[in-house]
């Protein structure tokens, strides 16, 4: 309990606004899961094929969030993540990058796919399925 004289110190407002979350697809298949995803209800996200984007649009995205994730499948060309992660690291942005395709990904495909996002994102996680980015995404706050 407290006093009439401790209670007007007390701040009535959220201690923290949600977060801005950019989500961006680097290939066709990891695009298909975003833009699923994109249908769904979030706090605010906003979902994006990178293909899709001019670098002008790309950089307003990246201005405007707190966190970007980059979604990449295993196998597939993930080159432009150093063109979002050099973007971020500017902004002082950041990168969370999600691969899809656990078990099933050839070990190769996937260290190949590791080491192209490696250098880019502070936290990097193999996502086992589309339902697990999900799941991160909802962890994230998005």
């Amino acid at each position: 309990m407290t006093s009439a004289a401790e209670a007007r110190f007390r701040i009535d407002r959220p201690n923290s606004r949600p977060r801005a979350i950019t989500v961006i697809a680097l290939d066709q298949p990891s695009e298909r899961v975003v833009m699923d995803l994109a249908g769904r209800q979030w706090n605010r996200a906003a979902f994006f094929a990178l293909r899709a984007l001019t670098r002008a649009q790309l950089d307003d995205q990246i201005d405007s969030a707190d966190l970007v994730v980059v979604v990449a499948t295993a196998g597939e060309d993930a080159r432009d993540a150093a063109l979002i992660g050099e973007a971020c690291s500017a902004r002082r942005v950041q990168t969370t990058g999600l691969i899809l395709g656990g078990i099933e990904s050839a070990d190769e495909a996937l260290s190949t796919t590791l080491a192209e996002l490696r250098p880019w994102m502070l936290m990097l996680v193999i996502a086992s399925s589309a339902e697990y980015v999900e799941d991160m995404l909802r962890a994230l706050r998005a």
